[in-house]
């Protein structure tokens, strides 16, 4: 790489925070190791991305994209007309930004902006969060240069020649909430002293957690135990109108958490969907988990990532469908299990990779020297 050079890049996806801040990661190791390399960020038009990358620090522009839905709809009959739409307006945004290299991570607006790296030649690079991967990137692993993954025999999707184990990259501020768990406690205002729950259904909720949650919450006041409960703004007041008899027993709801690691650094036990993102941060911070997948998402692949730990012993999985009468209960079963929750810790821990952004990173660097 030539060092006097301003190198460019441009990082395309979002629609959740499973895809957002590993791409923030991305771009943040990119900086750390070339700080003069300019970066832009292309996302879909009124998604979580156009706030989330902007507050970190990075310009976005957005395409008018989004998926299918699985009925049929106006929005479906749109869709061709916003894929043709969304790849020549990437053309436009290739031809002005004039990018060494394009990294996708996964999202609506990912597509496009790598077919049309492809069509001008520009090299590129996928980075695969799940297990079982979506149908769009298995359709650009043909066109793009290299395939970053985080699970092993990824070979049955992808051409073997590409693919590079890297594993997920996680929140900057996660990498290391050792010493943390005193501030942790202050913050939330809880007991240090009383076992702690957190449960997460991602950064737009999970209906069926919440739910579950709810229906059963006067279990973990009767059992000393508190919570830590990000439910999603949709879910919100619900939850918070349940929860308000029991604020001064230690259920704390929100609706986002901005300060992830002092939440991570509260909790002795985790129930969160089975997302790659969330389940990267959880193993890197070897926490017991009970995971339950979203039965709404493409290929069924929550169930395939929690699958990958529940079969190694490294969590525990809950059906969506069980949730209801299985889940209060089982996690209460595992907070009051020193020896399972141990075992947990212990096997998860195997799923981590701590320098994920790193070596992303240094495989875009070794595309630019192509």
């Amino acid at each position: 790489m030539q060092k006097d050079r301003i190198y460019k890049f441009i990082i395309s996806g979002g629609g959740t925070g499973g895809h957002i801040f590993p791409a923030i990661a991305i771009a943040n190791a990119i900086k750390s190791k070339y700080n003069t390399a300019e970066i832009l960020f292309v996302g879909s038009k009124d998604r979580m991305e156009m706030q989330k990358v902007p507050a970190a620090g990075y310009e976005i522009t957005g395409l008018w994209i989004s998926g299918l839905e699985r009925k049929l709809s106006l929005k479906n009959l749109m869709f061709p007309f916003k894929v043709i739409t969304s790849v020549l307006k990437s053309l436009v945004i290739i031809k002005r930004f004039k990018p060494d290299a394009v990294i996708g991570v996964g999202g609506y607006a990912s597509g496009p902006l790598l077919y049309a790296a492809h069509l001008k030649g520009i090299p590129s690079l996928i980075q695969e969060q799940n297990s079982f991967p979506g149908i769009t990137n298995k359709i650009l692993a043909g066109k793009v240069s290299k395939i970053c993954v985080a699970y092993e025999n990824m070979n049955k999707f992808f051409p073997v020649s590409k693919i590079i184990i890297t594993g997920n990259p996680v929140r900057q501020e996660l990498l290391d909430i050792s010493g943390k768990r005193e501030q942790a406690f202050s913050f939330f205002n809880l007991n240090p002293d009383k076992k702690t729950i957190l449960v997460v259904g991602g950064s737009l909720g999970a209906r069926t957690i919440n739910e579950s949650i709810k229906n059963s919450i006067e279990s973990y006041a009767n059992n000393d135990i508190q919570l830590i409960w990000q439910t999603g703004k949709y879910y919100f007041p619900n939850a918070l109108k349940v929860a308000e008899q029991y604020k001064d027993r230690g259920i704390r709801v929100y609706d986002f958490i901005t300060s992830m690691d002092l939440a991570y650094a509260a909790a002795d036990i985790v129930i969160s969907r089975a997302g790659a993102i969330a389940i990267s941060e959880i193993s890197l911070l070897k926490k017991p988990v009970i995971l339950v997948p979203s039965p709404n998402v493409a290929e069924d692949h929550q169930t395939k990532n929690a699958l990958a730990l529940s079969d190694k012993n490294a969590a525990i999985l809950v059906k969506d469908s069980d949730a209801n009468k299985d889940l209060v209960r089982t996690s209460i079963e595992l907070i009051n299990d020193k020896e399972k929750m141990n075992c947990l810790s212990s096997n998860i821990g195997d799923f981590s990779v701590s320098n994920s952004a790193d070596i992303i990173a240094e495989e875009i660097f070794k595309l630019v020297n192509i």
